[in-house]
């Protein structure tokens, strides 16, 4: 049973509430036969996920990708709340891939382009203005598959959990290595959410 609209999905998605809706019941109904979302999942689907990555949508513009998208989460959440930035979903699993395109058609998601590779095949360049991730892996090994990816004075934007501060501590080499600047843990919608998103925030130099 899919957990009830928190009051806060309205203040998050403003006009675009309807469309987050449609996302929601969708992820709620096909996620688990999917393979996308566990069993424990539909519960807690608004607080714990969906309004989790929407909160951090006003951290971007330009072409961003998401590596690892997996369900949508964060890259169509994000896509929804902002239809005004441009969204790469990095994803190999061809069953996710398909879910992706499913999900942006039926939506008309314009402002969405999902590619089937993973983030070290990624044919591109350094052609993005950001990537974002969340739950693909700590921050030693997610640093070396998305700042590649990203142009220079670009950003990294990757949700992460509570023990954020830790992982920027064991990604010390990764970040000299990857020249990142600036990298820091913001804290967003406290007093909004129940338990606030966290994300890891760095300049690609």
């Amino acid at each position: 049973m899919i957990e009830s609209e928190p009051d806060a999905a309205v203040t998050i998605f403003g006009d675009r509430i309807d469309v987050a809706r449609a996302f929601a019941e969708a992820l709620a109904v096909h996620g688990e036969e999917r393979g996308l979302i566990g069993p424990l999942e539909a519960p807690r689907l608004w607080s714990r996920h969906i309004l989790n990555c929407a909160v951090a949508a006003p951290l971007f513009s330009g072409r961003v990708g998401d590596v690892g998208s997996g369900a949508g989460l964060p890259g169509l959440v994000l896509a929804i709340a902002r239809p005004d930035v441009e969204w790469v979903l990095i994803e190999p699993m061809e069953r996710r891939v398909a879910w992706l395109e499913e999900q942006a058609s039926q939506l008309g998601l314009d402002n969405v382009e999902v590619v089937r590779a993973r983030a070290e095949d990624w044919a591109w360049g350094r052609s993005l203005d950001a990537v974002t991730a969340r739950a693909v892996s700590a921050l030693r090994t997610l640093i070396p598959l998305t700042a590649p990816l990203v142009r220079e004075g670009g950003e990294l934007v990757l949700l992460k959990g509570a023990g954020a501060p830790n992982e920027i501590t064991a990604a010390e080499k990764q970040i000299r290595r990857f020249k990142l600047s600036d990298v820091h843990v913001e804290v967003i919608g406290e007093g909004l959410l129940e338990e606030p998103t966290r994300v890891v925030r760095a300049t690609v130099n």
